[in-house]
């Protein structure tokens, strides 16, 4: 099977669009759509036909450019069956455990609510790459708009647990490098940390994409998806506490700056 080919590219004001490509079909979805003109200049750049349109949640910047998009290229549009009734354009709905076939490749929906309600996730195992939207993010996780902190620690758990460490994670924001400075706040000792940090402000001053990230880096410095390592619990003296409870201190702090 012919390897996917992938491009990202930054759109909107610190968004990522990605698209997704299969040689043996000819297929090309995009990640959301954040930004119609930005998704058209990268289909030139790349030489893709538009097929499809894979939306993550609702939110305006992920969606905002679908209705362009569609009209120019009768895309057909996926989505959270939960979030329908809020994006007008969806052709398929998808929940959580459904599968589907884009080209060669099976795509796994993962439901991950919190950020909002219906938020799903698109894992291609085949290609080993998952596509997270504003659920996990590099060394960070999305804000808690609609669900509770409890909610989006399952969802977080749940990728925790589903994506092998070698998956690249693409998700919907430029936002590593302030991730990162605050990680150093509830994880100050973490070697793995200190040195991921040392790479992303290089790229950051090089203008580089601190994106994608891998499973095995998140486990390893992400400090929303380690709240039972007893250092980040010492520090918010919280030694002992249930993983659910430690997350939303975490969480919360985030919030707070």
């Amino acid at each position: 099977m012919p390897d996917l080919q992938i491009h990202q590219f930054s759109c909107l004001s610190d968004n990522f669009g990605v698209l997704i490509h299969d040689p043996g079909s000819g297929m090309t979805a995009s990640i959301d759509a954040p930004e119609e003109a930005a998704v058209e200049r990268a289909l030139q750049e790349t030489g893709w036909s538009l097929s499809h349109i894979l939306v993550t949640h609702y939110h305006g910047d992920h969606t905002q450019g679908i209705a362009g998009l569609k009209q120019t290229h009768g895309a057909t549009v996926i989505g959270p069956v939960g979030e329908a009734d809020k994006i007008p354009t969806l052709d398929q709905t998808v929940s959580d455990g459904d599968s589907f076939q884009f080209g060669g490749f099976k795509v796994d929906v993962i439901a991950t609510p919190g950020h909002t309600l219906g938020q799903v996730n698109f894992h291609l195992p085949e290609a080993a790459v998952a596509f997270t939207g504003d659920t996990l993010f590099a060394l960070g996780c999305g804000r808690v708009f609609e669900g509770s902190h409890a909610m989006m620690w399952q969802s977080l758990d749940t990728l925790r647990s589903r994506l092998p460490d070698e998956t690249a994670i693409y998700c919907g924001h430029e936002y590593t490098l302030a991730n990162g400075r605050f990680a150093l706040t509830v994880d100050p000792d973490n070697v793995a940390l200190q040195a991921r940090m040392t790479e992303i402000e290089a790229l950051r001053e090089a203008g580089k994409p601190t994106l994608p990230t891998t499973m095995a880096k998140e486990r390893a410095t992400n400090p929303f998806l380690r709240p039972e390592d007893p250092a980040i619990q010492a520090i918010l003296g919280m030694t002992g506490a249930a993983p659910e409870a430690v997350f939303s201190e975490i969480r919360r702090r985030k919030d707070s700056i």
